[in-house]
């Protein structure tokens, strides 16, 4: 959200559990009228993608649909849907929050949840250390102008040790900063709530755990 490069390309839901206990149904009664919906959001046909949580083979599935309209005397009645070939990927910070969780997964109690809080910790001390440089620019921007406006004597070591600070960063546009710090949180914010979801499944589970026990 917010993003301009990002575009609506489908919808994903859960498979829903069969009444007679047999599985997993992917297309539940409702998907058409979703589906529906998507259609008018998305330039293409739209992708609906389905996450099998019941862990029948102890794994996630994923499928993937398309639809096609079920026409009977010119009038779409229905949608028929039609499975397509999923190919999964992930990028670096998908791949560590993974690591991540099945690390958490592996522990129990407390070790648990102080495994789940490291993500957050990391984005605290993220914005301590942003706002830590920002106040050392200012300050470093105010002895500038003080001494530029004669306020203030110059000092040879202090000027070199700006020069030299200033000649270690590297040259980027502010179109290519945007996008490349734009990349970056995006991909923290995901490990952040990603962390934050397996640490309130873990603690679910262990207050279950002690109540059914």
């Amino acid at each position: 959200p917010g993003r301009s490069e990002e575009v609506v390309v489908g919808w994903y839901g859960t498979a829903l559990p069969n009444e007679d206990g047999s599985g997993h149904s992917s297309i539940a009664d409702t998907s058409s009228l979703i589906h529906e919906f998507y259609a008018g959001e998305c330039d293409e046909d739209p992708i609906h993608l389905v996450v099998g949580t019941g862990l029948d083979d102890d794994a996630i599935n994923l499928r993937a649909y398309v639809s096609s309209p079920v026409v009977v005397a010119g009038e779409a009645l229905a949608n028929l849907f039609h499975e397509v070939r999923l190919s999964l990927k992930s990028s670096e910070a998908e791949r560590i929050c993974v690591d991540e969780m099945i690390k958490s997964q592996q522990k129990e109690g407390p070790d648990a949840a102080a495994a789940g809080a490291d993500a957050s910790t990391s984005t605290a001390a993220l914005k301590v250390s942003m706002t830590k440089l920002l106040e050392m620019l200012e300050s470093a921007s105010k002895y500038v102008d003080s001494v530029v406006e004669e306020q203030t004597p110059p000092d040879d070591a202090v000027g070199r040790q700006i020069a030299d600070t200033l000649s270690a960063v590297p040259r980027v546009r502010p179109e290519v900063f945007d996008k490349t710090f734009a990349d970056t949180l995006q991909d923290m914010l995901m490990v952040t709530y990603l962390t934050n979801v397996t640490t309130t499944q873990l603690t679910i589970a262990e207050k279950l755990n002690e109540t059914l026990g």
